[in-house]
């Protein structure tokens, strides 16, 4: 190989091959010299070095991606955040560490924030993001306070108050698949995200229990469901396949008989259209969540199983169980008040 013109670059021949590296005792190129592959990765390899201030929030961005914290996240959530830390360290790079703990940096995040205010959730997934490296940065001991703390997000969508009704399973089952049906009841006995429920193989079925890491977790927590009645007569009518592979194990398969990819969402999202149900997958949680409630569990042994935290059961149990009783309890009283109301106004006249 030539001596690339390109100042800086070192090479160093050994055992007949070249290696180039981006700087003497530097980290070694991979890409072939020449393309422009190559080009974009001497860049990125250069400015890491140029950028390497330990003083200047571009150190904390990178640091982050290096911990276990970044690590530990699913692989999903880290795809999904790569492009907002990229923004991020684009707009917020060059600034000091400690300007993140003067009380005007609030008034450049929400101007950053706001300038993607036409796409409101990508503005609040961006202003998430911020929020978890600077977190990290109060636990490092570089920073004193999350500057995105209070900020508000810009997208608003509860669903809190929605869930599966049986009708609403009933008329899906009309139109849908049985291998769709079994991941919808399934989710709805379960309360296991889409994702989770996908994957479950027969392993993760115990005696008395199913048991999986959660992929939100990064597999680090465990959800553990206790296997009652009907949801141990779905399992029991979902069919086995005899080996040792991933498909032989998988619970759900689609109609070949393979695990489920990318096809469900479709197949689930055509069937829901056809069956006119302006409901998420995600909602089945909610029905497992109300059902196992009504079935006399407490709202710590649902967020155990769930690995929700408390107050996320509760609000949802607020909504569609206390609210009846509390609405029927209201009702009762004014009916045992209405004859006593109406002595009272007569003695008035």
């Amino acid at each position: 190989m030539a001596m690339l013109p390109i100042k800086g670059v070192h090479i160093v021949r050994s055992k007949g091959r070249d290696y180039v590296y981006a700087w003497r005792g530097g980290p070694r190129l991979t890409s072939e010299p020449g393309t422009e592959a190559f080009v974009q990765e001497l860049a990125e390899l250069r400015k890491g070095r140029v950028d390497g201030d330990k003083s200047k929030l571009r150190f904390l961005v990178r640091s982050y991606k290096a911990s276990d914290d970044w690590k530990g996240l699913a692989d999903k959530s880290r795809a999904n955040w790569t492009p907002f830390i990229d923004k991020i360290d684009k707009r917020f790079g060059d600034l000091s560490i400690l300007a993140f703990d003067r009380p005007l940096i609030r008034v450049s995040i929400r101007k950053w924030r706001d300038e993607m205010k036409h796409t409101p959730r990508q503005a609040d997934m961006a202003l998430q993001v911020l929020s978890r490296i600077l977190s990290f940065g109060v636990a490092e001991g570089r920073l004193q306070n999350n500057a995105c703390s209070g900020i508000p997000r810009i997208y608003s969508s509860n669903r809190a108050d929605i869930i599966w009704l049986a009708d609403d399973i009933e008329a899906l089952s009309k139109v849908a698949s049985r291998e769709v049906m079994w991941a919808v009841r399934l989710a709805a006995l379960t309360g296991l995200r889409k994702s989770d429920v996908l994957k479950l193989s027969w392993t993760h079925v115990l005696a008395n229990s199913i048991e999986v890491r959660t992929g939100k977790s990064g597999e680090r927590k465990t959800a553990i469901v206790p296997i009652y009645g009907e949801l141990r007569a779905l399992l029991n009518e979902i069919p086995r396949r005899e080996g040792t592979s991933i498909a032989a194990t998988t619970i759900l398969v689609n109609t070949e008989g393979l695990p489920w990819k990318s096809g469900f969402n479709a197949s689930f999202i055509r069937a829901k259209n056809r069956a006119c149900i302006d409901k998420h997958f995600h909602d089945l949680r909610g029905t497992a969540a109300t059902r196992m409630f009504l079935a006399g569990l407490t709202v710590r042994e649902i967020s155990e199983i769930f690995t929700w935290s408390e107050d996320q059961v509760e609000r949802l149990i607020n909504v569609y169980v206390k609210k009846d009783e509390l609405l029927r309890d209201r009702i009762r009283r004014i009916d045992e008040a209405s004859g006593r109301i109406d002595r009272t106004i007569l003695s008035l006249g």
